[in-house]
């Protein structure tokens, strides 16, 4: 097995978080073992809490590497779109969430207590998303009604998060809805025809 001394506090961050993407990837959060990652790393599960101070900090440092990805595979699809970037930026999130159906479950399967903030870095990571998709939806916007951006965000993402997680568990098949992406692409346009309406 493998001494503390072999590897630097800064390697060792890298290869929990490492392998322990790779087994959330694998078998999602209700059966992640912390234990398990260290026995694959060849390190005592003591040497994990003396990285993160706690099982709670271990899984924030995998799901913020998730958001990390999300973001990265966001941005993307983004910079390569020449028509329908509400299209892309709807597909985008689908299609991550499918292609990462644990991990990206993960995200929402975890709470921290009740009163505790995530670390800094964390909330970073979240707002970068949220703040990517709030700059596709203001250019959507009538400019009179961009200081909506912000409030429209969070609502938006919470309909297509909605929509996203029935198509995951099979909620959406069971209700005959056969097309959950387009669903929630229809509902993000009526709410911004309703500012463009507006100006009309």
């Amino acid at each position: 097995m493998a001494r503390r001394s072999d590897h630097t506090r800064a390697e060792l961050r890298e290869m929990i978080i490492g392998e322990g993407h790779r087994q959330m990837e694998e078998v999602g959060f209700a059966r992640f073992s912390a234990r398990e990652v260290a026995k694959r790393i060849g390190y005592s599960i003591g040497t994990l809490y003396n990285v993160f101070g706690s099982y709670d900090h271990l899984i924030l440092a995998i799901n913020g590497r998730t958001l990390d990805l999300w973001l990265a595979y966001l941005e993307r699809r983004l910079a390569d779109v020449k028509g329908d970037r509400l299209h892309a930026a709807v597909d985008a999130y689908f299609r991550f969430a499918l292609d990462h159906r644990h991990a990206w479950t993960a995200l929402f399967d975890f709470r921290l207590a009740e009163g505790e903030a995530p670390p800094e870095d964390y909330a970073v990571k979240l707002t970068a998303i949220v703040d990517a998709v709030e700059r596709e939806l203001a250019g959507e916007l009538p400019p009179e009604h961009s200081d909506k951006a912000p409030a429209l965000t969070r609502s938006l993402l919470a309909t297509v998060h909605g929509h996203c997680f029935f198509a995951l568990n099979g909620t959406f098949e069971l209700l005959g809805e056969d097309a959950p992406l387009a669903a929630a692409l229809d509902r993000v346009r009526d709410a911004l025809d309703r500012y463009r309406q507006k100006r009309e």
